[in-house]
């Protein structure tokens, strides 16, 4: 791919995120506080170190949000039974709720924006989606 298109796909990306991020029109939420009840939910419980470098937060940043959050009712947190001296966070129903209603809204809302295409369009982001979903593991490893 030629470095001119990866500059197209770089911005179409970053414009259809800044979409993407504000399709669920339900329970709204700080980004960072979004950020980790979604990674939590993906990865499960997490210490609050591990959580600072997902969150790319610092430190006392991530244990005054993952507070906020316990008092929301949003996480929990709890020993780890590896280590007594840390500490694990963990998602509770109401932060998993969140999660699964902000999920369900950005899938209707985008079932009604892909609606608007027309069937070439429909599958050419089918035809991507295998494509896409290896960029993100290459991205992840």
């Amino acid at each position: 791919m030629e470095t001119a298109q990866v500059d197209e796909l770089t911005t179409l990306i970053e414009d259809f995120n800044t979409l993407f991020i504000r399709l669920p029109m339900v329970q709204r939420l700080g980004f960072s506080a979004l950020s980790v009840v979604h990674t939590l939910s993906r990865r499960g419980p997490m210490r609050l170190t591990a959580l600072t470098a997902t969150e790319q937060l610092t430190q006392p940043g991530i244990t005054s949000l993952v507070q906020r959050l316990e008092e929301d009712g949003l996480v929990r947190r709890r020993p780890d039974p590896t280590d007594g001296r840390a500490v694990l966070v963990t998602l509770t129903d109401a932060g998993a709720d969140i999660v699964r209603s902000r999920h369900q809204s950005r899938v209707d809302r985008l079932a009604e924006l892909i609606a608007g295409l027309d069937a070439g369009e429909q599958d050419a982001i089918a035809r991507a989606m295998p494509a896409l979903a290896r960029i993100i593991s290459l991205g992840a490893s």
